[in-house]
């Protein structure tokens, strides 16, 4: 049996003091673990959402894969991802969940407007993870012609943000 006392004291100490987490085993095999996580202002915490089943996409009848070139089932094509992305289009995915920043800071000029030239390994925005900030870098040289992301809004892992002419 835990002693009610015994954790209340211990939740005590740990909140006075600048210890984040404490786990205590004891030999019959009880646990207790107390953690505590600063107070954030303005943190939402999104609600599980389910995912839908994932879904083949068909073969598009006007691609036929050159002789020695296979296309695996569930894999897009090369000639219509690209029909797909627009005439020649880039994309680049956000490569996790998290919450998109086209700046560095609120108020900020954003990193890329419709229209800029971007090199390969330019910042082109910043994706927000377990309130850790992670730059986000184009893979690609080339003109933006499309942002798809919202400032501060959620974006999941394989949501295109941006969509780069490499002609342009």
């Amino acid at each position: 049996m835990i002693d009610l006392r015994y954790v209340k004291k211990l939740i005590e100490m740990i909140d006075d003091s600048s210890v984040d987490s404490i786990e205590i085993a004891s030999e019959k095999g009880v646990k207790i673990r107390i953690s505590k996580t600063p107070t954030q202002r303005g943190v939402s915490v999104a609600a599980p959402v389910a995912m839908p089943s994932v879904m083949q996409p068909a073969l598009d009848s006007r691609f036929t894969p050159p002789s020695g070139m296979a296309i695996a089932p569930g894999e897009t094509p090369p000639a219509v991802a690209a029909e797909r992305a627009g005439a020649g289009m880039l994309e680049v995915k956000s490569p996790m969940v998290g919450t998109y920043y086209g700046a560095s800071e609120p108020g900020a000029k954003p990193y890329v407007a419709v229209g800029d030239r971007v090199q390969k390994g330019q910042t082109l925005c910043i994706i927000e993870a377990m309130k850790i900030m992670n730059e986000i870098e184009s893979e690609f040289t080339g003109v933006v012609k499309e942002t798809l992301a919202q400032d501060a809004q959620p974006v999941e892992y394989g949501q295109v943000l941006f969509r780069i002419d490499p002609n342009a």
